[in-house]
């Protein structure tokens, strides 16, 4: 199978963007990178829409490096999210455009332009990150936890005692884990390259997940209280992983010491806190139909005020000392300021990270939002999305079967039925050009930077286990797509020991840390801990380019690209012989020059590069840097109205 053609490139990465972290006013320099004899093109030109108006900047050839023309623009960042696009005029008079949406000789939407994002940088350890979820209670359990008693809501269970499958048990099986426990496990963190720990809430609650707070303010006593969650942020920190915190800015639970002040209590304070829908207050909103979940009304000032501005708020509270958080994953964050003709979702998450930023800027900040998230993730607030469409549903309509595996519900009905995130369609089969066509899709409206920032998980504790559906020899394959695509790679508790559910609720296992040993087991934490550390052992694998060179039904071949390295990467479901244009892959003048990495795939390089697998493989090979020439400027710098070409001034 031959190679996708020869095209123009750019994306958001240091070869192709001067600074991916400017101020509104900056200039930032973009470059593109042409195939030599391509076109042969006249002129390129950048447009922008500041305050949506369209302006055009001339882009200079730079020169031909390695079989690549390269050209540069300099723009300026006018707004907050800063849109831009390529238009390649060629000699003939025909004029391409390029933007995330890709390469179309018809116009293109300004909400696929590549973005510059102003203000709001993620930190600077974001790139690094490879996150660990895990859910409290099932993770670890301390000695101290068997003196502690169950609440009067719980359904105690010993740790390895079945889930229950049907409510209450759903939400109320208590199996006692705690925060000392995950303390005490940290080194199998460090063993597996793992550089944050993501846990789901710790605030008291009447339910085994914590979603349906009592309040926000303190540890729940369950888990150790405040101190065994001071003492857990200071080993991880210790280990040099960070901890990021989850917090439910949509909802509290009906326990909460605001909702019983104002449930009844129309003159209370924290009447304004929740939405009523009579005036005695005694009917609301609530997330989804969940009684237990009564909806925030962020209009009330005194709950910004309380909850999220300012360092007394609960989201300042556990930034500060003692404890010191590195940031927060915030729950139904899609949905959080939402009802009906009201949205105050941009007031809520941009209040939210001022506090962060005011007192601990170097914190990260992600937001749930599982379906398509692209009007949320412009960066002006969340660096990143817990987010599924992109990646974690394409990996599964792609490598993973469909399989009818009796189980009980919710309601205790046998069904057969899978889970598929949600979708009552159930899962679609792809194949591989259908994978990276949704990828493209579901990433064409995010800029680059947020990108990096979203979460390329295989599952979550909201979801089925992606082992309980794979295909034949697929794991690794998935792993090692969350490892070298763009975003933060995410291992959920659990699935480093091959543990499998059919829904969420069921994913919710209890480690079984005394099977580490095993050898099946030891295999599987092997894989991930081999695949983590190709991704750390290659940062150009968290911030460098991305070029899909193959792309077909079986396989893709695809390259994370830098100044200093760049990395090869095929992953195929069945066997895969692809071709590819050596002239596609500047500094490969021999087979030589790709260094095994991982897997088993062949490359060879005669007239062309080939790749061949047997049957469903992942590899990587390390290859040489990008060589680039220095960018130019303008002889002369543009007068205003040559900054403003008139759209009918462009050669059609």
């Amino acid at each position: 199978m031959a190679s996708l053609p020869r095209r123009p490139h750019h994306d958001g990465s240091a070869l192709h963007v001067s600074d991916d972290r400017p101020s509104l006013g900056d200039e930032v320099a973009v470059r593109l990178r042409v195939p030599a004899g391509y076109g042969p093109l006249a002129r390129v030109l950048v447009r922008s829409n500041p305050d949506h108006e369209p302006s055009w900047v001339e882009a200079t050839p730079d020169g031909i490096v390695d079989g690549w023309g390269w050209w540069t623009a300099h723009v300026i960042v006018r707004n907050p999210r800063h849109g831009y696009r390529f238009h390649l005029v060629h000699d003939d008079g025909r004029v391409e455009v390029l933007n995330q949406g890709g390469l179309s000789d018809i116009d293109a939407l300004d909400g696929q332009d590549f973005a510059l994002v102003a203000g709001n940088p993620p930190p600077a350890w974001m790139d690094d990150t490879i996150l660990y979820q895990i859910f409290p209670d099932r993770f670890a359990r301390s000695a101290a936890a068997d003196t502690r008693p169950a609440p009067a809501w719980a359904m105690p269970a010993e740790w390895h005692d079945p889930l229950d499958p049907v409510h209450p048990g759903r939400g109320r099986q208590f199996y006692g884990g705690d925060l000392d426990g995950a303390a005490e496990r940290l080194d199998h963190l460090v063993d597996l390259g793992v550089t944050a720990l993501y846990h789901t809430p710790v605030f008291p609650a009447e339910s085994n997940h914590r979603y349906d707070a009592s309040r926000f303010d303190a540890v729940d006593p369950l888990l150790g209280g405040d101190d065994a969650y001071r003492r857990l942020i200071e080993a991880a920190h210790e280990r040099g992983i960070r901890v990021i915190g989850d917090l439910t800015t949509n909802h509290s639970g009906i326990a909460h010491d605001w909702f019983r002040a104002a449930y009844g209590s129309p003159d209370a304070p924290e009447g304004a806190f929740y939405y009523f829908r009579d005036d005695a207050h005694t009917e609301y909103e609530t997330w989804l139909d969940a009684a237990t979940l009564p909806k925030f009304d962020w209009t009330s000032d005194e709950l910004r005020r309380r909850f999220i501005d300012g360092p007394d708020s609960v989201v300042g509270r556990w930034l500060r000392t003692p404890f010191g958080i590195d940031g927060w994953r915030i729950d139904v964050a899609n949905m959080t300021g939402r009802l009906g003709a009201e949205d105050l979702n941009t007031e809520v998450r941009q209040t939210l990270r001022r506090t962060m930023t005011a007192i601990a800027p170097d914190t990260l900040l992600l937001a749930e939002s599982t379906n398509d998230a692209a009007t949320d993730l412009q960066g002006d607030a969340w660096h990143g999305g817990m987010t599924y469409p992109a990646f974690t549903r394409g990996v599964w309509s792609w490598l993973a079967d469909p399989r009818r595996i009796p189980h009980y519900g919710y309601d205790g009905e046998l069904t057969e039925d899978m889970w598929f995130f949600g979708l009552p369609t159930g899962m679609p089969r792809y194949d591989a050009r259908q994978f990276v066509a949704q990828y493209e899709r579901f990433t064409s409206q995010i800029p680059w930077r947020v990108q990096r920032g979203t979460m390329a998980a295989l599952d979550t504790h909201d979801t089925a286990r992606f082992a309980t559906y794979a295909a034949p020899d697929a794991i690794p394959v998935a792993v090692g797509l969350s490892m070298t695509l763009p975003g933060i790679p995410v291992v959920y508790a659990g699935d480093e020991f091959g543990l499998e559910a059919v829904d969420g609720e069921m994913s919710r296992t209890p480690i079984p840390w005394e099977t580490a040993g095993d050898p099946e087991v030891a295999g599987r934490i092997a894989l991930y801990r081999d695949l983590i550390g190709l991704r750390r052992a290659h940062p150009v694998l968290a911030d460098g380019g991305l070029r899909w060179l193959h792309v077909g039904e079986s396989g893709v071949v695809f390259v994370r690209e830098g100044a200093s390295e760049s990395v090869l990467v095929v992953a195929s479901r069945g066997a895969l012989d692809a071709e590819i244009d050596a002239d596609l892959l500047p500094g490969l003048a021999a087979a030589s020059d790709a260094t095994p990495l991982y897997g088993a795939a062949g490359l060879t390089l005669e007239a062309a590069l080939r790749i061949t697998t047997t049957g469903t493989a992942f590899s990587a090979w390390a290859l040489p840097g990008i060589l680039a020439p220095a960018p130019r400027r303008p002889t002369a710098p543009a007068t205003p109205a040559e900054a403003f070409v008139q759209v009918g001034s462009i050669p059609a």
